[in-house]
């Protein structure tokens, strides 16, 4: 089996030797200073943007606020990272954000400054929306269509508006057992040994 090259934009090559537009390493194609996106984290998309890194997340727009995404991700088409740079005041009379149409104050504007952050190997499902300041355990599956806000904790599978916790993927000891490997952090060598134990659930074996 060909391990996937952490380097490549395009890491899917098809049957005829192209490769797959829509779907990218996000850290070979985003250069954003709001992003922080571990190796061999992927985004599918239908229609392929230039700017990924504004079609996942549109309203990073340079405040102090990070979207924080760990490793060995799977994003879906129609996910969205919905930052706290969209936030508006809720504690005065109206939440109408007129700095931000003045110059001079646009740059002092921004009442959410949470930081948004995914665990490693988690799997966002089609269309999903994450909420400003969700913290996602590693792990994680997040069905399709799913608004995500809060904290998830590792190994759940979550559904729904807002998203709940349906159930955990795996039972107490063998979660504790993943978080105690860490194997998203193991040289790329090591995670390809390991692979066939990874798809086949065998712990014992990883």
């Amino acid at each position: 089996m060909t391990f996937p090259d952490a380097t490549r934009a395009y890491p899917v090559t098809l049957p005829d030797g192209s490769s797959h537009a829509g779907t990218v390493f996000l850290s070979q194609v985003i250069d954003h200073p709001g992003w922080e996106v571990g190796d061999y984290t992927y985004a599918s998309d239908f229609a392929p943007p230039e700017d990924w890194a504004s079609r996942l997340a549109p309203y990073l727009f340079g405040g102090p606020e990070r979207l924080r995404i760990g490793r060995y991700g799977q994003i879906a088409h129609g996910v969205r990272f919905i930052t706290s740079g969209a936030d508006h005041a809720t504690d005065g009379l109206t939440t109408f954000p007129f700095p931000i149409f003045d110059p001079a104050r646009i740059g002092s504007y921004q009442p959410d400054t949470r930081d948004t952050v995914i665990g490693h190997d988690v799997w966002l499902g089609h269309g999903a929306m994450v909420c400003p300041g969700t913290h996602i355990g590693h792990g994680v599956i997040v069905g399709a269509g799913a608004v995500v806000r809060g904290t998830v904790p590792d190994y759940a599978i979550v559904m729904g508006n807002p998203a709940q916790v349906v159930r955990m993927r795996f039972n107490p000891d063998t979660v504790a057992r993943l978080l105690a490997l860490c194997w998203w952090d193991w040289p790329p060598e090591r995670v390809a040994a390991a692979v066939p134990a990874l798809l086949s659930g065998d712990i014992d074996g990883l």
